[in-house]
């Protein structure tokens, strides 16, 4: 079975939780079977060589087992670079817990990788040295050319970690309904257009799930309406979900977007769990068959 991420990279630094970090990527790596690359910028000396060779020791790997990339320079610049030369398919990365709040947030170094990455991101909030499978997942399947790939990944991801649920979610947009009867419908008559909307919504969703296999998981769908940066994550913390899996930005964010905060720019500064947001480089055969 090919995996789906070949090439893990994670950006390590010599801090209090690089340990925490690098468990939960073995642990992707080992159940996934991918190749892992770490990725450091900044000084380094035969002093950070040797912590991270203990580091490597404590889960039972060696440097021989990993791929080492050193680097100097600008963070982000050259961690993309990085993510871009080594060919990686996911790069993971952490959050930062807002002072004082129980809300995460991503800084600004991460927010330029996650907005320029030519792979996929997992953001992780609160790491462990002992990590556990993903228990509750939220995919928000957002009606785009490439939803289904993003839902193939969220099923895959599933049935790997033998999760409990798996929450598929879909904004819905009434606005334009509302504007075409509202001068035309009885309260009743646009009740049940919007009833049917939903119906309708539900049943695609239902269908792109019968040609993803997801045996044994759990499937709970919710179609909502809202702003959808807000109502997802709002799902998110409801459902307990550990973690949320979205699709990437196609393009660079718009002023109209940089106004009307943008779905990803709200997520990233309030996190309600672990975040995979999933690049455009899946095609849906290749998720299907991975």
């Amino acid at each position: 079975m090919t995996p789906l991420f070949r090439k893990i990279g994670l950006a390590i630094a010599f801090s209090p939780r690089a340990e925490a970090m690098l468990a939960e990527t073995i642990r992707l790596k080992t159940i996934w079977k991918s190749e892992l690359v770490l990725i450091h910028v900044g000084e380094h000396s035969e002093k950070e060589k040797e912590v991270l060779e203990q580091l490597l020791q404590n889960h039972n790997l060696t440097a021989k087992d990993v791929t080492v990339d050193w680097r100097k320079g600008n963070p982000s610049k050259e961690i993309l670079k990085a993510c871009a030369e080594q060919k990686i398919d996911l790069l993971v990365t952490g959050a930062l817990r807002k002072e004082g709040l129980v809300q995460h947030h991503v800084g600004s170094i991460a927010r330029r990788i996650l907005r320029k990455a030519n792979c996929s991101v997992l953001t992780l909030i609160q790491p462990s040295i002992s990590p556990q499978p993903f228990s509750n997942i939220v995919v928000h399947a957002e009606e785009s050319p490439r939803m289904f790939s993003t839902l193939s990944v969220a099923c895959w991801l599933a049935r790997l970690d033998k999760v409990k649920w798996l929450h598929v979610a879909r904004e819905i947009r009434f606005y334009g309904l509302t504007m075409t009867t509202a001068e035309q419908a009885t309260e009743g008559e646009y009740n049940k257009l919007k009833h049917d909307l939903v119906e309708s919504e539900i049943d695609n969703l239902q269908k792109s799930l019968s040609k993803i296999p997801h045996d044994e998981i759990k499937i709970n769908i919710k179609v909502f309406s809202g702003r959808s940066g807000f109502e997802i994550a709002q799902f998110a913390k409801r459902k307990h979900a550990d973690l949320l899996v979205i699709e990437g930005p196609t393009r660079r964010l718009s002023f109209f977007d940089r106004i009307f905060t943008h779905e990803l720019e709200y997520l990233l500064a309030d996190l309600p769990c672990n975040l995979l947001i999933v690049h455009s480089q899946f095609k849906a055969q290749e998720v299907l068959h991975a």
